[in-house]
């Protein structure tokens, strides 16, 4: 009970920042991105395809995951073709900002300084910080200021919370920021740095990958993160058309069923390198 209504009031305050943010520009914006959308009929969303299982690439070259099928639902709402535009996470919101893409579908958290850039529907999914990690030490830990004794040397992607957390909430640690969180993996598992900071999917996933590295997670995540899409602020009624869109979605129960497909459900697993 306490989950849901931390869960409501949560969206309720999204929902408040991202009409602040777009207040200004909806009197006098005709909605271009839109516009341009019905003109093209194609929508633009960018991810990482390296962020299992929100996006990634199976045996066959294609992209798979929540976003990916998330992406195409909202696309076969609109009635358009998708195009997904894979780039590195950091240049991601740069990209919405440049008009480089539409939407921005690549387990970003919204974050109140992210939130001062662009817009944010959502969340889709509620994550947090967690650990992986060789060190038991590390496995036991209950919060952040336990991670400060000691130099740490940490591993996180660049331009996420992970490394923001690392950043500021860490005492001094040695901080290595990768593009890919298999990259950050791989460093861990040749002993050159001693904790990954992700989000708790993402370390549960690393573990089940790499049964072999005696990697360990945290119990609980030191953090709750809400993970939703990122549209520009200079059309608000794109911001509205998907809105109501993922009001539908979750209404319908198709919310639930991505979120059983693609994190209580491992069978997609096979289809991975």
């Amino acid at each position: 009970m306490k989950t849901r209504f931390w869960f409501t009031k949560m969206v309720a305050v999204m929902a408040t920042l991202m009409l602040a943010v777009t207040a200004d520009s909806a009197a006098n914006n005709p909605s271009p991105i839109l516009k341009r959308i019905g003109q093209t009929n194609i929508l633009r969303v960018g991810m990482t395809g390296t962020q299992a299982p929100f996006n990634m690439t199976n045996r066959d070259g294609k992209l798979i995951g929540m976003d990916v099928d998330l992406s195409q639902l909202l696309a076969n709402a609109m009635g358009v073709e998708l195009e997904i535009v894979e780039m590195p996470f950091a240049k991601l919101l740069p990209a919405l900002e440049d008009g480089d893409v539409d939407l921005v579908l690549s387990g970003v958290t919204a974050t109140l300084q992210r939130n001062t850039r662009v817009a944010f529907v959502g969340p889709y999914f509620v994550s947090g910080t967690s650990i992986l990690t060789k060190a038991a030490t590390l496995e036991s830990i209950d919060t952040p200021e336990e991670l400060n004794r000691g130099e740490r040397r940490i591993a996180v992607l660049k331009g996420s919370t992970s490394e923001e957390f690392a950043e500021n909430v860490l005492n001094k640690p040695v901080i290595t920021a990768t593009d890919t969180h298999a990259e950050a993996v791989q460093l861990l598992r040749d002993d050159k740095v001693d904790a990954v900071v992700a989000d708790g999917p993402t370390c549960a996933l690393s573990i089940l990958r790499n049964p072999d590295a005696g990697f360990v997670t945290l119990n609980k995540p030191l953090t709750i993160e809400p993970i939703g899409i990122a549209i520009a602020p200079g059309d608000p009624l794109l911001i509205n058309l998907v809105q109501n869109y993922m009001q539908a979605l979750a209404a319908t129960g198709a919310l639930d069923a991505l979120q059983a497909k693609w994190f209580k459900n491992g069978a997609w697993m096979a289809q991975i390198p």
